[in-house]
């Protein structure tokens, strides 16, 4: 048998290892397996280091994009793991951003297929007995709570939630820096915390003959809210929140789990955080080949873009970035529109079986 290189070993304690035995006269064939266990040891963290060289040299997004991945395929699905959103909002989403003034932005629409979600604008009461106008929930933000409070739903089998003592807990969970102030980065999921207790939503579905509505009610029965009395802090805030029994019944029955660290990574875009939901549910329910056309696509994540050509170059880049995330994703972009091919949850870091706590 051919003598193990010993210079293939370069590390001081690996060394160490080989010279302290070499001293204790050990058996050359002993000697030799010795030395071979160092060489795999050496090669295993020049693998390491070169890997992550190669990490430090790739721009943040990249960087972080290729850690998820790596959790995501190397670590084990758990309960802790898991979020939990209703399935018809991974169908039919939210507005990407504030609807602009005018007749329209009080009320908006989103259908796909034969399902519909409609989401009313509402109003909250001040301290001092004033009505609030809010604003259709929207954006990133507005998709991240819905996750967060339904998932404090489902998990602890109640439709009320403390917002107070989970949020900033949530958003260091989603790698979001957790700064109070009126201009700190809590403001933005209280706007949108203040848009979601005062809206209305109706989920609906029809086979062409005959149309349902599943929901039909204020999100949130309750809100319990805090007004500072601090002159620089004046916006209200939630402290509890209690969803209406309509929409909770039906999200223990529709609930969705989605992988928190996919969370964590698309948290800053609405249309990534919407195709990441939409294939986790297509993988749910597929069973053979389908092909979207463009038109579809554009309807259902084309938000304020005007041009085809605009939409279709932006939705592959966005593609592209999952693809990175989920490289057995079957997904595929042509002329005609996307092709996906049934697959297993897995692929989206998603286990086969719903991990939801029994009602």
């Amino acid at each position: 048998m051919t003598r193990p290189d010993e210079s293939l070993i370069r590390d001081d304690d690996l060394k160490a290892k080989v010279a302290a035995e070499r001293a204790k006269g050990t058996f050359p064939v002993l000697m030799d397996t010795l030395i071979r266990i160092q060489i795999e040891i050496q090669q295993e963290r020049d693998a390491k280091a070169a890997e992550m060289a190669a990490r430090q040299a790739m721009k943040p997004l990249a960087r972080r994009r290729a850690i998820v991945r790596e959790v995501i395929e190397n670590e084990a699905v758990s309960p802790d793991s898991l979020k939990y959103i209703h399935s018809v909002l991974a169908l039919c989403g939210l507005p990407y951003r504030k609807l602009p003034p005018g007749p329209n932005e009080r009320s908006f629409e989103r259908k796909n297929g034969r399902m519909a979600l409609v989401v009313h604008a509402g109003e909250l009461r001040s301290g001092t007995g004033e009505r609030l106008p809010q604003p259709v929930p929207y954006g990133p933000k507005a998709r991240l709570l819905l996750a967060h409070l339904s998932s404090e739903a489902v998990r602890n089998n109640s439709p009320t939630v403390e917002i107070a003592d989970s949020l900033s807990g949530f958003m260091k969970e989603m790698g979001l820096e957790v700064r109070g102030g009126p201009r700190g980065t809590i403001q933005p999921f209280k706007d949108q915390v203040h848009a979601l207790a005062a809206c209305r939503m109706e989920l609906s579905a029809w086979d062409g003959r005959n149309a349902s509505t599943s929901v039909k009610a204020d999100l949130f029965k309750r809100t319990q809210l805090w007004f500072s009395q601090n002159p620089d802090e004046p916006t209200l805030w939630p402290t509890t929140v209690t969803f209406s029994q309509d929409f909770y019944d039906n999200l223990k029955q529709r609930a969705m789990p989605v992988n928190v660290h996919v969370l964590r990574h698309l948290a800053t875009s609405a249309r990534k955080l919407d195709m990441y939901f939409w294939f986790n549910y297509r993988l749910h329910s597929l069973r053979d080949p389908l092909r979207v056309p463009w038109k579809s696509l554009a309807a259902q994540f084309g938000d304020a873009i005007a041009r085809e050509r605009d939409f279709r170059a932006r939705f592959a880049i966005d593609l592209a970035d999952i693809k990175e995330l989920f490289p057995k994703l079957p997904v595929r972009l042509s002329d005609d529109g996307l092709h996906l091919e049934p697959a297993e949850p897995t692929v989206l870091g998603i286990p086969n079986t719903r991990l939801l706590k029994k009602s």
